[in-house]
């Protein structure tokens, strides 16, 4: 069993505290980890400000090789990295190969790119005036993030975060807390200076304490409410805050899309991961002429993923998170089918796997809006399916919720696509595919589905404060 310690000014550190992270897949105690309190968060950011006059000093190419370096140990350490993974969170080993990949993908583009994105702007005003901007960062970071992608998200903050200037405590989530502290030796392995990064393991009082304590911005990704609570808890110290939140992804397919491509795109989607994505296309949205041949084929393909341990090679899909995560789908899907909607395949714990979070992969149609499965973040492998008459039934549809994170668009039609994507009320579109991202380009959602940018330059620039230099060359009185 695994005995996880806490990371504070570059010592590994245990409490008297401890709680236990169990394997999803089959509900067994996986370790157990140092519960942080008010104490052990104080300290860690006491560690990390103590660190940030030196780090903000060194030189970014300094710290970028630094990042070249974490990358480096992300492939080295890339099987065991993805056996972790799997085995705390319950997705198939192929998944977890792609997230440690992404990760490497991403730590290198702020390596290679970051240094010119935080390049100031000359502006001139006059003969005698000379204006310029400069980047510095903000100071100490509260990184919180989540179990679905519990290497590649941290990183996503710590690596713009630390490459422009800033040091930074982490709070992995209670569900995922052994590849938080991963991410923490992986750091420390590649030269990070001791309270550069800090590690602090816990439950949600870990993170209230966080979000209280003496930081100066707070970057989270998680739950709509979850960020709401931060927002409320940062107003009093005016926080700066970065939230990514939930999503209900719309997934519209036109009557000349190619259906065969919009299935597979659906599938995969909709159920890697087990469906716990924020941006997996959790409505689905097929014009009325091709209907019955979409629903038709997704549901067989649905039909015929395995379902099991995500260390067995032949699994598709592996278990839910947690038993929580789980019973709240179950409510979701008896409140939809109470309420009028088909189960074409699905609804059930498969029996054959009492043991962990198992639930099968289901597909609904006849849905309504008033149905907590179209108006609620669904988080588990449920695909709601309904039909739509023309585009702007689609947009409107598409539009009728309180998230604004992505949404897929499945046309050969150009100025579909982009009629398309200047009406959907989201912060991504993709067309003709679905779930994709690059390091390049920003990853960011609207309306419930947060404020600020992850990725691409507008990533970086979330880490620090733009400031303003004039200088008056001019030897005339300007002034009276």
């Amino acid at each position: 069993m695994l005995e996880g310690k806490l990371l504070i000014g570059g010592k590994w550190i245990s409490c008297k505290s401890k709680f236990e992270s169990l394997n999803p897949a089959t509900g067994e105690v996986f370790g157990r980890a140092c519960l942080a309190g008010k104490k052990e968060v104080k300290e860690a950011v006491g560690a990390a400000r103590l660190a940030f006059p030196d780090w903000k000093k060194t030189d970014i190419s300094e710290r970028a090789r630094i990042f070249i370096r974490i990358g480096d140990e992300l492939l080295k350490r890339k099987q065991e990295l993805k056996t972790l993974i799997t085995m705390e969170m319950g997705r198939p080993l192929f998944e977890s190969d792609i997230e440690v990949l992404l990760t490497y993908e991403m730590v290198k583009y702020f390596a290679n790119e970051g240094k010119k994105y935080l390049e100031g702007e000359a502006i001139q005003i006059n003969p005698d005036t000379f204006s310029f901007t400069r980047f510095e960062p903000v100071g100490v970071v509260g990184i919180i993030k989540p179990w679905n992608y519990p290497m590649l998200l941290p990183f996503w903050a710590i690596a713009p975060a630390l490459l422009a200037g800033n040091t930074a405590v982490l709070k992995p989530s209670d569900l995922t807390p052994f590849v938080g502290i991963e991410v923490g030796k992986i750091c420390q392995d590649a030269g990070i200076p001791d309270g550069v990064i800090n590690i602090v393991t816990g439950d949600g009082s870990t993170g209230e304490s966080l979000v209280s304590s003496d930081i100066d911005m707070v970057s989270f990704t998680g739950s709509s409410q979850t960020g709401k609570n931060i927002m409320k808890n940062s107003a009093e110290k005016l926080h700066r805050i970065s939230l990514e939140l939930g999503g209900s992804d719309a997934f519209i397919v036109f009557k000349d899309a190619d259906i065969e491509e919009a299935i597979n795109g659906a599938v995969w989607g909709r159920f890697m991961n087990c469906g716990q994505v924020c941006v997996a296309p959790k409505r689905i949205f097929v014009e009325d002429d091709i209907a019955d041949s979409f629903i038709e084929g997704f549901v067989n393909k649905a039909k015929n993923l395995v379902i099991g341990n995500g260390l067995d090679p032949g699994t598709d899909i592996g278990p839910m998170v947690s038993m929580e995560q789980r019973e709240k789908l179950e409510l979701q899907v008896e409140d939809a089918v109470r309420k009028g909607a088909t189960t074409e395949c699905g609804g059930k714990i498969p029996l054959p796997l009492q043991d962990g979070y198992y639930y099968e992969p289901t597909v609904l149609t006849g849905v309504t809006p008033e149905m907590k499965v179209m108006n609620e973040e669904v988080f588990g492998p449920v695909a709601v399916i309904s039909i739509f008459d023309n585009m702007y039934e689609a947009i409107a549809c598409a539009n009728r919720t309180v998230y604004g994170l992505g949404a897929s668009v499945w046309t050969k039609n150009l100025d579909i696509a982009m009629r398309m994507s200047s009406q959907l009320e989201c912060g991504m579109v993709w067309v003709n595919e679905v779930c994709t991202l690059h390091p390049q380009c920003p990853w960011c959602g609207i309306k419930h589905s947060g404020m600020g940018k992850d990725l691409s330059r507008y990533g970086i620039r979330e880490f620090v404060s733009i400031k303003h230099v004039n200088i008056n060359f001019g030897t005339e009185k300007t002034r009276p």
